[in-house]
């Protein structure tokens, strides 16, 4: 991507604060947060609850005024109605009139966004195919599952055929297979040209899908980049080995740590300049490298470290 490409979705300096009561002080929901979305990319925003995820969605999307803060998508003022044109949205709970079918909740969002009447058919019958809802046009939403109304609001955020999409935990209530269609269908829409802003609590999600992520904690960003850069353990490299028997060369030993072994493969660590005394380690006890890579720390752990290190920071201000 060029460097002078535009965001598709950019906001500077969000800050919303309550005052719920006349004399109280005012407690701030999101108090300084900015973000940076590149054209066709997946980008995940993560942070634990009440860290300021969803109204800072909110707040890009023109459901929420904010005290505070710039909000761009496409180049236009997203808080505006004429600057959400070609952006769908998925919230985190997705409520639909119970009495419709799903063929005429689809074709109501339909209408109200804009899409042409002789379209709306077509696109009903691809979407809900798409989202594995075929054949359930004409059942009322009363007999809909949690999932399959997840599955129905993912459809909802893409009839307009949007160029920027927001999902809110779209996977929230699905099983294992439809974690995973959901997240095969961000990936053909990523493919397709397509921005996604992901906020989601399903960390294996975040990293199987995106590009680049922000972490938010206490209404601030406690980390952003792209998760290469975020995960990789500076100073150590993970090695994938072979052929060792049943334990490690005393040479090897020495320097490896992180050590697992299953199915004859041996997975451990080294410090960046151990690498070649490693592989000759490796190679003079008779066994065989199979990958040398970066180490990186799980998702996971990089997250609960983070909230960790920035609780303290906060507990400062």
């Amino acid at each position: 991507m060029s460097q002078t490409t535009a965001p598709a979705i950019h906001i500077e300096g969000a800050r919303k604060a309550y005052k719920p009561i006349v004399g109280a002080p005012s407690r701030e929901a999101v108090a300084d947060v900015s973000i940076s979305v590149a054209p066709g990319t997946i980008h995940g925003l993560l942070g634990p609850n009440g860290a300021g995820k969803t109204t800072t969605i909110k707040m890009l999307l023109g459901l929420v005024r904010p005290t505070a803060g710039m909000f761009r998508i496409l180049g236009e003022d997203s808080t505006l109605p004429a600057g959400r044109r070609g952006v769908g949205f998925m919230p985190e709970q997705p409520y639909f009139p119970q009495h419709l079918t799903a063929a005429h909740a689809l074709k109501l969002y339909a209408q109200l966004s804009g899409v042409p009447s002789s379209e709306i058919a077509g696109r009903t019958s691809a979407l809900l195919e798409r989202v594995g809802l075929a054949g359930r046009e004409r059942s009322t939403l009363s007999t809909f599952s949690r999932g399959m109304l997840q599955r129905l609001g993912i459809a909802q955020a893409l009839i307009n055929e949007p160029t920027v999409v927001v999902l809110d935990e779209p996977a929230s209530g699905l099983d294992p297979v439809g974690q995973r269609d959901v997240r095969n269908l961000m990936l053909s829409l990523r493919d397709s040209g397509v921005t996604v802003l992901l906020s989601s609590h399903q960390l294996s999600e975040v990293e199987t899908v995106c590009d680049e992520v922000t972490i938010l904690n206490a209404g601030r960003v406690a980390a952003k980049g792209d998760l290469d850069t975020l995960l990789d353990i500076e100073g150590r490299t993970s090695i994938r080995a072979r052929g060792l028997g049943d334990s490690l060369p005393s040479t090897l030993a020495e320097h490896a740590v992180n050590v697992a072994v299953s199915g004859g493969v041996w997975v451990f660590s080294v410090a960046d300049d151990a690498v070649r005394a490693a592989v000759d380690a490796v190679d003079d006890a008779g066994g065989r490298i199979e990958a040398i890579a970066p180490m990186r720390d799980s998702l996971e752990d990089y997250f609960a470290r983070l909230l960790a290190e920035t609780a303290g920071e906060v507990g400062a201000r």
